[in-house]
């Protein structure tokens, strides 16, 4: 910062006071002073990550609740489901383990714990989180509201490539036509649908399976009274969802980790007191073998061996609250060689008492210890249920941000954590979906089925994006990725083949859902879409504002207008649809932006974007509020209070710097330790067009002396204006824009804009409800488009 302003004057040059030189070195030494705070405050958030063994092991212990219940309960219903019409070679049993063995070592084992969590986005996990790094490292969103600041945020991070490297020819690939972009992000919808119908059927298959176990002991209890019990108990948990799981969170890695210790005790139990030759089963030999014999049986058995592994895609989901180090430490020590012991010992059971199959995890507990095991499954199974549907509402909640669901409220249940939220209406969706399920197919195995569906297509959706992954962001060699792609999609793709099977035995519920989703998603997405690109084509020309004049050719009443706009740049059409139709317009003008980048959280000191629009005399500034897909906007957040105080701030350190501002690219990045501001020193004005980015205004050169104290003077009395308007009232002025279908356009467009659409804007929640705005001081201007 310079201890010295100077300018152009008619007799010469006047050097500042030294009194007035003294107090901007104070200022700039105070700015740089601060500065080295922020630095240190990164430095020490680094050192944070660089766990200690012992806060690594309770972490992992920790995590055992969070992340692993959905994979932990598997065992209740795999056997089962793998031989829905029992088994007529005992050697199959074996086949089955070795496939579940080998499953578990490769997907969860090898491709995830290893290697998927690994492209975690700050921590964050799920089909969006891979989305928003490839978003940063190559131009692929459909809405294109991205500023070159904002890769200045010191959570944006990205890498640079050369530029005739494979991973530069691939992002240019992507970037060259629109439709690749649409594809990219319809597969990551794809996914993401796929993990609220996971999100769905969890809960109904670890319920109703635990559940199950009431008929071995009491088997005069009917089916009907199993699935009552699991409706209730389903009604429950979703009931007490709006509490969190802040509260109850503590329980869930105990009861987890004895569900671990339990069903790997019982599990060498059976081994050693039914049949130890099960372990010959670690031989991949038997796989062969199984295959060999033939039959569309053991083929489509692939479809009951896959579900050993589901609860993988709410292991990458619920990735957020811990290190990935805790993450594998808890996979490899605990949750792998008990899960093992597990398959093994029900194996082991299965080949003295193959009639048992139906019914293999409850009857091969030792009678001494089934009702304590049956609490702990049934609260095992619970724990699962919770991490998919957290899991759900984090997705949910990325989807919001990328502009792909409907506006929903969304409560933060944890001052803890930011990642525990509460989504209403997703919950209660949810559970009515989850009821229908359990009480219409009634059994394990149609649920079974359609659990397998969703979880193999997750897979393979994952697989295509860590693809992209490896070239753009971890920027592997080719062969290496070719390798891993190869060696994924050849195992995906068979359970894939198996699961093609049962689409008409319950393999058709998470397609319908997954396509109701979609529809939804899709149908949003493409309506916000055409509003933004609606407005940027209609944004109104500098020159047509410049050319109004300082009163703007109205009346400039008291007050501030707060002029909420989807454009981080240019003046929006809304603005000269308002001035045209009303007389006046208020004394300050703030243009507010708000809009969603792709990282996981913005840090509060780098929120706000502020800068100036023509003269000052025009009293005409830009604001832009930056989110991170995890950020959320309180009720106790006070938008407009901080908002102000980015303003005051920008104020404040341009009365500091010579030269006036302008509606450049250019912003001053208040509160955080860069600020640009741009110096016009040449008497010409550049006028944008609506094609253009930006526009210049004219800043003449001031023919008299300008010194610091001055112009930190003429500072001081537009804070007094600003402070006076806001006092006399603050209006809020929102885009009330509909969407419309042109007359000559396809029946489906008509269908998905003028019906669907429609009706998705008028159930959602309005922007004054997000913002906590004021009735009675909410303006909405009304405008029509057509697509």
């Amino acid at each position: 910062m310079a201890a010295r302003v100077e300018a152009a004057t008619m007799g010469g040059e006047i050097d500042e006071e030294s009194d007035e030189r003294g107090s901007m070195w104070d200022l700039d030494q105070k700015l740089d002073q601060s500065m080295d705070e922020e630095a240190g405050r990164l430095r020490n958030m680094y050192k944070e990550k660089k766990f200690s063994a012992l806060l690594l092991l309770q972490l992992s212990f920790q995590s055992l609740g969070v992340v692993y219940g959905d994979l932990g309960t598997s065992p209740l219903y795999v056997f089962y489901n793998t031989f829905p019409h029992g088994i007529k070679d005992p050697e199959d049993i074996i086949g089955a383990l070795s496939l579940i063995i080998y499953s578990l070592t490769l997907i969860p084992l090898l491709k995830y714990v290893f290697v998927v969590c690994k492209a975690n986005d700050n921590g964050q996990g799920g089909t969006f989180a891979l989305y928003s790094l490839l978003c940063r490292h190559a131009k692929v969103k459909t809405i294109r509201n991205q500023h070159r600041t904002d890769e200045e945020l010191t959570t944006y991070s990205r890498s640079t490539f050369h530029e005739h490297s494979f991973a530069a020819k691939t992002k240019r690939w992507l970037e060259d036509k629109k439709s690749r972009k649409t594809a990219l992000l319809g597969l990551v919808l794809v996914g993401t649908c796929m993990v609220i119908g996971d999100g769905i059927l969890t809960p109904a298959i670890s319920v109703l399976s635990a559940a199950g176990g009431l008929r071995v002991n009491l088997p005069h209890i009917s089916n009907g009274v199993v699935v009552l019990v699991a409706v209730v108990i389903l009604v429950s948990l979703f009931s007490v969802q709006h509490y969190g799981t802040d509260r109850v969170g503590w329980l869930f890695a105990p009861i987890v980790f004895l569900w671990f210790l339990s069903i790997a005790s019982i599990g060498i139990y059976n081994i050693w007191k039914h049949d130890t030759t099960v372990l010959k089963a670690f031989s991949p030999v038997y796989i062969y073998r199984y295959f060999k014999r033939g039959g569309r049986d053991r083929w489509t058995s692939l479809g009951g061996i896959m579900l050993s592994i589901t609860g993988i895609e709410a292991l990458f989901a619920d990735l957020s609250h811990f290190p990935v180090s805790a993450v594998q430490i808890a996979f490899t020590a605990i949750v792998f060689p008990c899960l093992l012991l597990a398959y093994s010992g029900q194996a082991a059971y299965i080949r003295n008492h193959p009639d048992h199959v139906a019914d293999a995890f409850y009857r091969s507990i030792p009678g001494s210890v089934y009702w304590p095991m049956f609490i702990i499954a049934t609260a095992a199974a619970i724990v699962a249920s919770q991490a998919t549907i957290s899991a759900t509402f984090s997705l949910i909640k990325q989807a919001l941000a990328h502009s792909c669901f409907p506006r929903v409220k969304v409560v933060h249940t944890s001052r803890k954590f930011l990642g525990q939220i509460y989504v209403p209406d997703i919950n209660w969706i949810l559970m009515i979906l989850c009821i229908a399920v359990t009480a219409g197919f009634k059994n394990q195995s149609q649920i079974g089925n359609a659990y397998g569906t969703a979880v193999v297509i997750v897979m393979l959706v994952t697989t295509l994006l860590m693809t992209l992954i490896m070239i753009l962001v971890w920027r592997c060699h080719w062969v290496l990725v070719l390798v891993f792609t190869v060696l994924s999609l050849v195992v995906e793709c068979t359970y894939f083949s198996a699961m093609l099977f049962k689409v008409d035995q319950g393999g058709w519920v998470p397609l319908v859902i997954a396509a109701a989703f979609l529809l939804i998603m899709s149908v949003w997405h493409y309506g916000t879409l055409k509003r933004y690109e609606f407005e940027m084509h209609s944004r109104v020309s500098m020159a047509w504002i410049l050319g109004l004049g300082p009163s703007l050719g109205l009346v400039r009443v008291p007050g501030v207008g707060l002029v909420y706009t989807e454009l981080a740049s240019g003046v929006p059409h809304i603005f000269s649809h308002f001035i045209t139709n009303l007389p006046a317009i208020h004394s300050v003008v703030v243009f507010v932006c708000v809009k969603n980048l792709p990282v996981y959280t913005v840090p509060e000191e780098e929120r706000f974007l502020v800068k100036r629009i023509g003269p000052k005399n025009f009293h005409m500034f830009r604001c832009v509020a930056r989110y991170g897909y995890g950020d959320l906007h309180k009720k106790d957040d006070d938008f407009e209070k901080r908002l102000f105080e980015s303003l005051f701030l920008f104020i404040r350190l341009e009365s500091m710097m010579e030269g006036g501002c302008s509606d450049s690219d250019d912003y001053s990045i208040c509160g955080s330790q860069n600020h640009q501001f741009k110096e016009n020193n040449e008497n010409v004005a550049t006028f944008d067009t609506f094609d253009s980015i930006e526009s210049i205004t004219p800043v003449k050169r001031v023919s008299h002396t300008v010194t610091a104290s001055s112009q930190m003077s003429g500072g001081v009395d537009e804070l007094e204006f600003i402070n006076r308007c806001r006092d006399a009232g603050v209006v809020h002025i929102m885009g009330n824009t509909v969407v419309r279908a042109r007359r000559q356009a396809r029946f489906y467009k008509k269908i998905a804009i003028d019906y669907v659409y429609a009706f998705l804007r008028k159930i959602c929640r309005e922007h004054s409800v997000i913002f906590n705005v004021p009735q009675e001081s909410l303006l909405n201007v009304g405008q029509i488009f057509y697509v």
